[in-house]
């Protein structure tokens, strides 16, 4: 897709579409565990797997966030035309991903008991949660190839094909959870590695269709070596979104131990509602995604003066997301955690959550969307500092003071959070927004008028 043309609204809508589905298909392997985990082997099992995530998210942000990396620099090469060194951003990205993807396999697999311990999970889902947490790792590096391929493909336009491998692997994944679960009883081993499996299916994929690619993008495995330039550019731009991620995940963590001092029947609607909500963030962070994209291939070629234009398309994409998706999963909330569980209690805790998270969610969109801005122009340090500080440093504070109080020591004070940092952040980026794109203008302006001098000098 040629991004620095025509209606931007438009072209904006055919990338993220299939973005979002992907997404979203992708969010479903989680879905497809928590369900079937949860109707077919009990609360206990529902507990174990839900626990997991906000730990799998702490573990893998770091490197989810190289592959934002990627994405901004292999944009941006193929913005303004460079073959040569898209093909080197290719290939270092590649052997980045397995090298991350060992890394992350070796820590899940080691310290799984320890890192669980720490996340205060209550004792009877202990010996289940490390089960599953051991057996995704297994698969870390499938999941990160996965990851890293998608963002090369999507720099250069291309969202469809990761969606056709993700239905691929997402039939596979679902198939393979009913037949683990249901029928040789492996409870969440089965449904953890029906997911190894899936996602195995889908790194392949992506790893032949970069293979018979044609361009910079092509992979031939003989070229995999890392190329120090294009590392560094990848890092300065990936590490501090990563670090982010990171940071966001643990204050996530910190949320999450405080749920689990509330009991295991929590600790399932809370983990049944956070999985509804997810379709909904998956759904808005193709927007954060697209702009990424969108700004880096414009800053590749040149075209500062159709940034705006993004921005605001962007920002109206995600808006209109998050408020239909959020409001429409609230109002059928006790049906669709219904899916996930049959105990009451467990539906009123989810409830609990929908009702503060999901019909605020759209806050949380509008605040990625300022992010991904700022990275497809090349600043991430400072969106990482202001998310943070505000996201993350706020939500933390929150917990540690007025969580602690005993008028305030209820659940609903830790989902208050959520939505109240978005707020205060959000504002902050959009101050930073302001300030970088006036600069960034001058700077243009000053490129330009060099241009201009230098072709009368050499008339």
């Amino acid at each position: 897709m040629d991004m620095c043309s025509g209606s931007v609204l438009k072209k904006l809508l055919m990338f993220t579409l299939p973005l979002m589905a992907s997404s979203i298909l992708q969010l479903l392997f989680n879905a497809a565990d928590i369900i079937v985990v949860g109707r077919f082997a009990g609360d206990n099992s529902l507990a174990a797997v839900g626990s997991n995530t906000a730990l799998i998210n702490l573990l893998t942000n770091l490197f989810v966030g190289l592959s934002v990396g990627v994405n901004v620099v292999a944009a941006k090469a193929h913005g303004a035309g460079d073959s040569e060194n898209l093909s080197n951003v290719t290939h270092t990205a590649v052997l980045m991903s397995l090298f991350s993807g060992l890394l992350l396999a070796a820590v899940g697999l080691i310290f799984a008991p320890q890192l669980l311990t720490l996340m205060q999970t209550p004792e009877n889902v202990l010996p289940l949660a490390v089960t599953y947490l051991r057996v995704y790792f297994a698969g870390m590096p499938s999941v990160m190839l996965y990851n890293f391929g998608a963002a090369l493909l999507r720099s250069v336009g291309d969202t469809k094909r990761p969606l056709y491998f993700l239905i691929i692997a997402g039939i596979i994944n679902v198939a393979l959870n009913l037949v683990f679960v249901i029928l040789l009883k492996m409870d969440v081993a089965g449904v953890a590695l029906a997911t190894v499996i899936s996602e195995t299916v889908s790194a392949a994929l992506v790893v032949l269709c970069l293979i018979h690619e044609q361009g910079g993008i092509r992979l031939e495995p003989k070229k995999l070596r890392i190329h120090g330039k294009n590392l560094g550019e990848i890092l300065r731009v990936g590490l501090p979104a990563g670090f982010q991620g990171v940071v966001f995940a643990l204050s996530n963590v910190v949320i999450q131990s405080s749920i689990n001092l509330f009991g295991d029947i929590v600790v399932a609607g809370n983990s049944a509602a956070a999985n509804i909500e997810g379709f909904i963030y998956m759904a808005m962070n193709s927007f954060y995604q697209a702009a990424i994209s969108f700004t880096g291939q414009h800053v590749g070629a040149r075209k500062f003066e159709r940034i705006p234009k993004i921005l605001f398309c962007a920002q109206l994409c995600v808006v209109a997301t998050g408020l239909i998706l959020g409001w429409t999963a609230y109002m059928f909330g006790r049906p669709l955690l219904g899916i996930y569980t049959e105990t009451p209690a467990a539906i009123d805790a989810g409830m609990t959550r929908m009702s503060v998270i999901s019909t605020t969610y759209f806050l949380c969109g509008i605040m990625d969307v300022m992010v991904g801005m700022m990275r497809g122009l090349g600043y991430s340090v400072v969106p990482m500092i202001v998310s943070l500080a505000g996201a993350c440093g706020l939500r933390i504070l929150w917990i540690a003071t007025v969580f602690q109080t005993e008028q305030y020591h209820s659940v609903f004070t830790v989902y208050i959070s959520y939505p109240i940092t978005w707020t205060v952040t959000l504002l902050v980026h959009i101050i930073c927004f302001i300030i970088v794109w006036r600069k960034l203008k001058k700077r243009e302006s000053a490129y330009f008028d060099e241009v201009k001098k230098r072709k009368k000098t050499t008339a």
